[in-house]
């Protein structure tokens, strides 16, 4: 089953609910940073959060950046997706090594610590927006619930998950975000609260086959829901020689200029996605001409 996410709304529209399935796209951020198992399951539970937290843009050119900072060995992640289903994200430390949890999972939570989620929606006005909201587990699910709680007034419930194989690849990454319109009734809270208390996990279900589909069918059971669309998803990082470039450029000719005085080639590495862009002299020669 290829990644993507569906859009659906329940009880009337008094409920709007997103589901995902996100193996590939987490799979591939493991592949380009290298991820430890506990860094794969933190990392892809931010971009799962991210891709859904995307779709809900509205506008072909918005960007949604979620940034995780804490005190724990894996000091923070930075996620960005798109409106159409792209997303790519980084770990400060790929490779954390923890022991389980108490539960016997995979310890996000200790790998991220305590600290602050900031959520930057770039909508093409002057200035973007910028929520933050103090970590609550940094399980990161939790997290998102209580930053669309504090920051944007709406009562929500968020899952994702992430389940490795014994070699270290993903075996199964999804998840939902449930949201409460204003006028929902009491009725349609007290059943949603019930087939919430009556779901297993995000990973479990995905294990049984389930399509987000059906996912959502289970958590939104006996109250009328409606899939409104579905899209493709995707880990995808838009950076290229080109970018690259104007980015050195922009440093001014002082710093372009010592560059070239090592007499060596440079090479830049993107973050997001890890691959790395070798400048020889003559095209730092070529740059400077071009800055200002």
């Amino acid at each position: 089953m290829s990644d993507y996410i569906v859009r659906a709304t329940a009880a009337n529209a008094q409920i709007r609910a997103f589901g995902a399935v996100t193996r590939d796209l987490v799979e591939a951020a493991r592949k380009a940073h290298n991820t430890s198992p506990v860094v794969s399951a933190a990392l892809g539970r931010l971009m799962t959060g991210g891709v859904m937290m995307g779709a809900m843009l509205k506008g072909e050119q918005d960007l949604l950046t979620l940034q995780v900072s804490g005190d724990g060995p894996l000091k923070g992640m930075t996620v960005t997706a798109d409106s159409k289903g792209n997303v790519k994200g980084y770990a400060n430390e790929p490779q954390v090594m923890l022991p389980p949890s108490k539960a016997g999972k995979l310890d996000v939570g200790g790998a991220v610590g305590t600290g602050m989620l900031r959520v930057i929606k770039d909508m093409g006005l002057k200035e973007p927006y910028i929520g933050q909201t103090v970590l609550q587990t940094g399980e990161i699910a939790e997290d998102l619930t209580y930053y669309f709680a504090a920051s944007e007034q709406v009562p929500s419930s968020v899952g994702l998950g992430v389940l490795m194989e014994r070699d270290n690849t993903v075996k199964q990454a999804g998840g939902f975000i449930l949201q409460l319109m204003p006028f929902a009734e009491e009725g349609v809270i007290a059943q949603l609260e019930q087939n919430l208390g009556e779901f297993s996990s995000v990973t479990q279900v995905l294990e049984e086959g389930k399509t987000p589909e059906e996912l959502l069918g289970l958590l939104l059971k006996g109250l009328d829901m409606e899939v409104v669309d579905t899209m493709p998803a995707q880990f995808y990082c838009n950076c290229d020689k080109k970018r690259v470039e104007k980015a050195i450029i922009s440093i001014g000719k002082k710093e372009i200029k010592e560059m070239i005085s090592e007499n060596k080639s440079i090479e830049v590495n993107c973050h997001f996605c890890n691959t790395s862009y070798t400048f020889t002299v003559e095209e730092l020669k070529e740059l400077l001409a071009k800055s200002r």
